[in-house]
């Protein structure tokens, strides 16, 4: 799953530094890619993320997004 939304990250924004714990505010996830990681995440995994979860920390680094769709699939 960890590997997955890695390469989500990556092709959405290149360069990205997936060790960062702040990737909204550090490398540059600005609104429209949020939307298209959203998206993404959404297809890969089969979930649907409410707005209710479209808030930083969820998206803060790739263990909080790992952790967030985790709980969608459960």
């Amino acid at each position: 799953m960890k590997e997955k939304i890695e390469k989500i990250l990556t092709e959405l924004v290149p360069g990205i530094n997936l060790s960062s714990d702040n990737l909204m505010e550090e490398d540059g996830v600005q609104s429209l890619t949020m939307i298209h990681l959203i998206s993404e995440l959404d297809i890969a995994f089969g979930i649907e993320i409410t707005f209710n979860d479209i808030e930083n920390d969820n998206f803060r680094s790739v263990d909080a997004i790992e952790k967030m769709v985790k709980r969608y699939m459960e």
